[in-house]
């Protein structure tokens, strides 16, 4: 064969197999973003988190990533029915005050270490313990025996009601019957923290690298101010369910910039829509809009700390009735909402909401006694009131603040001041209580029952924002956790909520609805009052 044949021969080949190389190399390319695309799950979840670590956290976007790495002894199903967590099983004592639970022989940590009842007393006790500040200690641990007491620094955190008689059996004594108990031990700040990774890193526990987890998903990278993203946990002991191999929660603080995300397909799942966009969706993609009742409320809380509202109700109440919340909810807000003119939203488990007096008086007849009371309070159109509304960066929060300022102005002639604030100096601010005088703010139900927004109000809760201190109060709510009865224990607790709206602390607006974009290509969402959607139980079409 001549050589110039066999260089022919060999070039031919050479292009042959380099093509062969360029198809294979296009179609393993291919294949590998197909399988990103159906083993990455991106959810938009708003707002940065504060915190992972279940014990230093306090908003909904934590709680929501929170849900995915970690695991109480109990949990939801997608539609919002209480299910067995890291506990496979329980039993409540005949006086209903001495709860045990077994924990799953196959729990274990994303380190592989087993989780124990042990794990359980040390992270209770680190919840309860003063030092660690807890937002949620109150909250998640009152009902215990001896948690207040620990919590204010009276008794040490071993005198804790929870007790590991074995390995695997976790016993826990109320101070009285809760009807919600399980319920509680749902939310993040009851997780189970890993004893080891907090001594190794102290307060960096919680970061990529560290953090070490119980639940079905673990810390993979968080890159601030863009997103986090969790890994499939191997070692947990339901991972044979889980479907979604990665998930990456995006933060989104502006809801029209995450729609835009959604609809360039770069999300899976909205934490919400957006004023502007929502109609739009209702038209283009129905499908998609999951819209369902929530046990939410949206309000503005006053300082009642400091001047010009504290021992001021007349002013309260005066800035309560001049705004128009039907006008706020279809005009400026127009997803579905409902004006606010109770604290604790309708449609709560064995309860019915108390009312301001005002709830059905005309707009007129409401726009008069605010400014009579406006008057009474000290202020005219001689000596306007003189004050700063404080409110987190959202176009929406925006929008519901130009409107209040404008129907105050309409109403009581006065001119506020609204002040726009990134999230996390808006909650530093109204946890000081140095600088606010009005804030919004918003409150989201932890379970199904009126307990979980009327406690936030009681003295000495972290939650209570305004600082409201009523004696009055304190002792209903008290009375109310007394009694076994659930007949008697909703009429203290309406009468809680009657007598807290007489003095006006705080402003409900209105009542959320859940809201999110959902693709057709995410399977197993489920509506649920809580708005709680585990990653575990959900999967990818191809």
């Amino acid at each position: 064969m001549c050589k110039q044949c066999t260089s022919r021969r060999r070039k031919w080949y050479s292009a042959t197999m380099l093509l062969l190389a360029a198809l294979l190399l296009g179609a393993c390319g291919a294949a590998d973003q197909g399988e990103t695309a159906k083993s990455l799950l991106n959810r938009g979840t708003g707002a940065e988190p504060e915190s992972l670590d279940p014990h230093k956290s306090r908003t909904t976007q934590a709680g929501d990533v929170q849900r995915d790495l970690g695991e109480g002894l109990t949990g939801y199903t997608p539609n919002g029915e209480l299910i067995a967590g890291a506990a496979e099983r329980w039993s409540i004592s005949e006086d209903g005050l001495t709860y045990t639970f077994w924990l799953r022989p196959a729990a274990k940590w994303s380190n592989g270490d087993a989780v124990t009842a042990e794990d359980f007393v040390y992270s209770f006790r680190r919840l309860a313990n003063p030092e660690t500040a807890a937002f949620y200690a109150q909250t998640s641990l009152g009902d215990i025996e001896n948690a207040n007491e620990i919590i204010a620094g009276e008794k040490p955190t071993e005198s804790l009601a929870v007790a590991a008689i074995d390995e695997l059996q976790l016993q826990i004594r109320l101070r009285h019957q809760v009807p919600y108990f399980l319920a509680l031990l749902t939310h993040p700040s009851t997780f189970p923290v890993h004893r080891g990774a907090i001594e190794a890193h102290g307060d960096a526990y919680a970061r990529p690298g560290n953090l070490v987890t119980n639940g079905a998903y673990k810390l993979l990278t968080w890159e601030v101010g863009s997103y986090i993203e969790l890994a499939r946990n191997e070692q947990y002991w339901n991972n044979d369910k889980t479907a979604i191999d990665r998930v990456r929660h995006h933060v989104t603080p502006q809801p029209g910039d995450e729609l835009n995300r959604y609809r360039a397909g770069e999300l899976d799942v909205t934490s919400t829509v957006p004023t502007g966009g929502f109609q739009k969706m209702r038209e283009e993609r129905p499908d998609e809009l999951r819209v369902s009742p929530s046990l939410a409320v949206y309000y503005y809380g006053f300082n009642l700390t400091r001047p010009p509202f504290k021992d001021n109700p007349k002013l309260r109440q005066a800035l309560s009735m001049a705004i128009d919340r039907e006008t706020i909810v279809e005009k400026v807000v127009g997803r579905g909402e409902a004006p606010a003119y109770s604290w604790v939203p309708p449609g709560t488990d064995n309860y019915e909401p108390r009312q301001f007096s005002y709830a059905n008086m005309s707009v007129e007849a409401r726009y008069t006694k605010a400014r009579q009371l406006y008057r009474e309070a000290g202020y005219n159109d001689a000596r306007p009131l003189q004050v700063e509304v404080r409110y987190n960066t959202s176009e929406s929060h925006r929008r519901i603040a130009i409107a209040v300022q404008a129907m105050w102005r309409e109403v009581l002639g006065f001119e506020a001041t609204l002040v726009n604030e990134d999230f996390q100096v808006l909650l530093a601010n109204v946890r000081e209580q140095a600088v606010t005088e009005v804030f919004r703010s918003s409150w989201t139900g932890d379970y199904n029952d009126a307990h979980t927004f009327l406690n936030i109000l009681e003295g000495g809760n972290p939650s209570n924002s305004p600082g409201y201190a009523s004696a009055e109060y304190d002792d209903l709510m008290h009375r109310a956790a007394q009694h076994t009865d659930l007949a008697l224990r909703r009429v203290y607790l309406e009468e809680a909520e009657r007598l807290m709206l007489l003095e006006h602390p705080l402003i409900p607006i209105y009542f959320y609805v859940n809201k999110s974009m959902v693709s057709p290509r995410v399977r197993g969402w489920g509506d649920n009052v809580l708005n709680y959607h585990y990653s575990q139980h959900l999967s990818l079409a191809e």
